[in-house]
This record gives structure tokens, C-alpha cells and sequence, in this order.
């Protein structure tokens, strides 16, 4: 990649807490806080760890992106759920501006000031999906999402994904799948934040049955992944 980078992890819906000023939303519904409507199971618990192996900065999310999805820009409809979007325009302007455009603004800050130093940022944005959706199988173990027009991308999700496979033949293992990179997402407005010599993101997407099976299951794909996208980057 042409020079030794910094790592920035981020995890969009690394939990499902609900602020108490918030907490009349789901008066009706408090069994969705337990699904993945409301947080990525296992993402904060693997963007931990990725995080500390690398020696990166972790950006975790503070409540449920039921709240407000940090993972969508705000032209997007789905950037509040059902449960805040009824709210008026005063009360979402203080959601944005209490957890969306911190959130935002630390991550866009951190990149902005490796920029100055000519220093290339590798952002890894954590997150799982669900087995099935709709009545749908997902036919993969890990998903790696990124821009096919940038290059460094596309080459270190082909190294993670032929390092990976090698080490388990197991896995099912999926470049832009089960979404594609340039879908809406923090990784897109990044890209066009910042040059493909300032900033590779990569969005990294794990099966939710691998933190729903047995641990040393989940703790096996966990420790093998880490292992693989370390080989796959230059030494920090």
C-alpha cells in the first residue's frame, strides 16, 4: 500500500441501549432491543479485539441505531426508525446532535488528522448480519464490503479473503456480499471525504450464527479472522 498506515476500527451498532429520555419510544415493543433491529450481535465484542491486535483507535456507538442508525447519511429515510421518527423536528435536530454528528465528526476528525501527516488511514467498520432475512438464506460466513474503484480496497479484501479461506476452508468467505460497498454507509461518505491515497475503508460483515453457536466456535472465526487481516496489512 505503499506506506505504513494508521488503523481506525469503527462499530456503528455495537449496542442496543436506549438513553431514558428516549425510553417512551419502545414503551410497546421492548423485545426488539433484543434483536437485530437494535444492534449488531458480536460486532463490539470482535471490533474489540481487532482493534487491540492492530493497535487501532475503536469508535464504538453509544446507543441503538434504533435511535439513529449512524451507519446511514442523513438524506436516507431510514436514518431514524419507526420508533424515533414521529418525533418532531427539534427532537430528532437533538439526536443528531447529541449521538449522529459527534459520532460523525470524531471519525471524519481522526482520518482528517492522519491526512496532515501523509499517512494512509485503514478504516475496518465492524458489523454482523442475520442468517436469514425475509425468509432468505444468506449463503456466507464473512462478508468483506468495499469500493471496486479503489484499488487498495479490492486488493486487501482479496488478500483477506484468499488468507482467510486458507486457514479455514470452512468459511464461505464473500467480497460485497451480503450488501454491496458502495451501498449508503459511513465506508461511502468517507470515500468521498477523502482521496484513495488518504483512506481505505473496508466493511467487515460476519454471520450472526457464528455469536449465536457454541463460544469456542465464535471464538475460533474470531481469532482466525484477526490472525488473516493482520498478515493481510503492513506492520504498525
Amino acid at each position: 500500500m505503499g506506506r505504513e498506515p494508521a488503523f481506525l476500527v469503527t462499530c456503528e451498532h455495537a449496542d442496543n441501549v436506549v438513553p431514558t429520555a428516549y425510553e417512551a419510544c419502545f414503551q410497546n415493543d421492548r423485545q426488539v432491543l433484543k434483536t437485530h433491529q437494535a444492534f449488531d450481535l458480536g460486532a463490539l465484542e470482535l471490533a474489540k479485539e481487532l482493534a487491540h491486535c492492530l493497535d487501532a483507535i475503536l469508535i464504538q456507538a453509544t446507543v441503538t441505531r434504533l435511535i439513529v442508525d449512524l451507519n446511514r447519511s442523513l438524506s436516507n429515510p431510514r436514518v431514524f426508525s419507526p420508533y424515533t421518527r414521529h418525533l418532531n423536528s427539534d427532537e430528532r435536530s437533538v439526536i443528531l446532535g447529541t449521538y449522529y454528528r459527534p459520532y460523525r465528526h470524531e471519525v471524519e476528525e481522526i482520518i482528517r488528522q492522519s491526512t496532515r501527516s501523509a499517512v494512509l488511514t485503514i478504516h475496518i467498520s465492524v458489523h454482523s448480519f442475520t442468517p436469514q432475512l425475509n425468509g432468505v438464506f444468506r449463503n456466507a460466513d464473512i462478508g468483506l464490503l468495499y469500493d471496486p474503484q479503489r484499488e487498495a480496497e479490492k486488493q486487501l479484501c482479496l488478500a483477506l479473503q484468499f488468507e482467510l479461506g486458507r486457514d479455514r476452508p470452512d468459511l464461505t468467505i464473500r467480497r460485497n456480499y451480503p450488501y454491496r460497498g458502495t451501498d449508503d454507509g459511513l465506508t461511502r461518505y468517507l470515500r468521498c471525504r477523502f482521496a484513495a491515497d488518504q483512506y481505505l475503508g473496508i466493511e467487515l460483515e460476519v454471520n450472526q450464527k457464528w455469536p449465536l453457536g457454541d463460544v469456542r466456535g465464535w471464538r475460533g472465526v474470531r481469532s482466525d479472522l484477526i490472525a488473516s487481516l493482520a498478515r493481510c496489512v503492513p506492520s504498525t
